[in-house]
């Protein structure tokens, strides 16, 4: 399989083991998500461990190791984004596979089981246009109050959402127009969320304009916009006046 093959499979059985567990009913709420990162985490190193034994990984579940600082090509994964809405069987989590090479979100895909989709950075499909009135994805628990302002002056209609994944994807998707987050977030939570959305097209980065780097020996990468690239100007003078 190729690297983007591989992403995409791996994601999307992650996605099903995950599914399978919930519904089993041994375990419900906080502990389903604990049970559930244990087990898609052991899942997912393992097998990249034996698909791309001499590449970096780096999971938001696993002990932090230096090794992958000295690798071209590390594999990125978050078992699951979102442990909140799984254990509390919402539709917006996600499992997030990805490969960064030389810090770059090269390659990746996002899948949603509930939606039974799988997003993939090698089978991008055309972004829907946007509506006249802009919808911007932001959390359901702890919104950016930048985030908030800047939708108040754009006239954005807000969509509460769980997951960075669930957020990025719905702008990939068409069900939302701007992803914009601002309330600290780390290298896993993005990877593969951007990976595939550069693959359709969409502007990537960080919200003073700077590229995302990722394999960084300090993982924190607090903040993102993701959106059409017609809308990333006006946001990003946004955010600067806000700044300044």
């Amino acid at each position: 399989m190729t690297d983007a093959e591989v992403a995409a499979h791996l994601a999307e059985e992650a996605g099903r083991r995950l599914v399978a567990l919930r519904t089993s009913g041994k375990f419900e709420g906080k502990t389903l998500g604990i049970e559930g990162d244990a087990l898609a985490n052991a899942f997912l190193c393992d097998a990249i461990r034996q698909a791309r034994p001499d590449d970096g990984l780096l999971s938001e579940e696993s002990s932090e190791t230096n090794d992958r600082l000295a690798k071209s090509r590390v594999w990125i994964i978050d078992p699951v984004d979102g442990t909140r809405e799984y254990g509390e069987a919402r539709p917006d989590w996600a499992v997030h596979v990805a490969l960064a090479i030389d810090g770059v979100a090269t390659l990746g895909a996002v899948a949603l089981p509930d939606l039974g989709v799988v997003m993939r950075s090698d089978r991008p499909v055309q972004v829907p246009p946007a509506p006249t009135t802009l919808r911007m994805v932001v959390s359901r628990t702890r919104p950016a109050q930048e985030a908030l302002a800047i939708a108040e002056t754009l006239g954005a209609e807000l969509i509460p959402m769980g997951s960075a994944g669930a957020k990025a994807m719905a702008v990939v998707r068409g069900a939302a127009d701007i992803y914009l987050h601002t309330g600290g977030q780390y290298e896993w939570d993005s990877c593969a969320p951007v990976a595939v959305a550069q693959a359709h097209g969409l502007h990537c980065s960080r919200i003073d304009g700077a590229p995302l780097v990722y394999n960084c020996a300090d993982v924190y990468l607090p903040d993102l916009l993701i959106c059409r690239p017609a809308h990333a100007g006006p946001v990003l003078d946004l955010v600067r006046a806000q700044a300044a």
